[in-house]
């Protein structure tokens, strides 16, 4: 596998499949983005390992070590920023660490923590999941001769959308105020933004505005927690 290079030989990408022998561990807590991101491999020739928070990616990272590592800025036991900091500085250090968010700013925060890329959110085009991907590889880890760019985007499973809604759901079970909303807002927003659910996206991003403000929050979350439900019981809305 690709974690132990030295022990077995690495497939050289090829034109149709240019990240083939590479491993991706995808730091991401939203079950949509990350088939959204296994179709990419999928497609790339790259294997792909997923952690949903940093604490199972600090784990997976101290047995493997990947080709690449993408990480969501927003998880849910602390900020992705310092993930990409410690592997920045990490000997010996991943060959590509990717930012990913579809937040302002968070580009030029995961560039300036160390990451070599970013991906923006909703990252659905397998043509610039692979150019972003490539273009923080060496030479060697690149596929010989002319490439066609594949303007294709990818189709997430639904029911993935669906226990990310489940997850929502549970979280607004237990909790009705504090930082855990905080989450809530920041996930929610980017998993409908990423299935192209404006009505939830702009709910979420009102609750989040809310918050910051520090108004009150019951009739906002009630907004919130039928427009999941509805989503839950509706299939055709996904």
């Amino acid at each position: 596998m690709d974690d132990l290079p030295g022990l077995t030989p690495i497939p050289c990408p090829t034109s149709a499949r240019p990240l083939l022998g590479m491993t991706i561990l995808v730091v991401e807590d939203s079950l949509y983005a990350c088939d959204a991101m296994r179709l990419m491999c999928l497609h790339s020739g790259a294997r792909i390992r997923r952690a949903d928070c940093l604490r199972s990616a600090r784990r997976h990272l101290q047995v493997y070590r990947p080709t690449a590592v993408i990480v969501d800025l927003g998880l849910p036991d602390g900020s992705g920023l310092d993930l990409i900091a410690e592997l920045a500085v990490a000997e010996p250090r991943v060959t590509s660490i990717l930012g990913a968010s579809g937040t302002e700013g968070a580009e030029a925060a995961s560039l300036a923590a160390g990451a070599d890329g970013f991906l923006a959110k909703p990252l659905i085009n397998l043509g610039v999941f692979q150019q972003t991907i490539l273009a923080t590889l060496p030479n060697d880890r690149q596929p010989a001769g002319p490439r066609l760019l594949r303007n294709e985007d990818v189709r997430p499973d639904p029911m993935a959308y669906r226990d990310d809604m489940v997850h929502v759901s549970n979280l607004l079970d237990e909790h009705s105020e504090g930082p855990v909303l905080d989450y809530v807002a920041q996930f929610l927003g980017g998993v409908a933004r990423s299935a192209d659910d404006g009505q939830l996206a702009q709910a979420a991003d009102a609750l989040g505005a809310q918050r910051r403000g520090g108004k009150a929050l019951n009739s906002r979350l009630a907004e919130i927690a039928g427009m999941v439900q509805e989503r839950l019981g509706n299939r055709a809305a996904m």
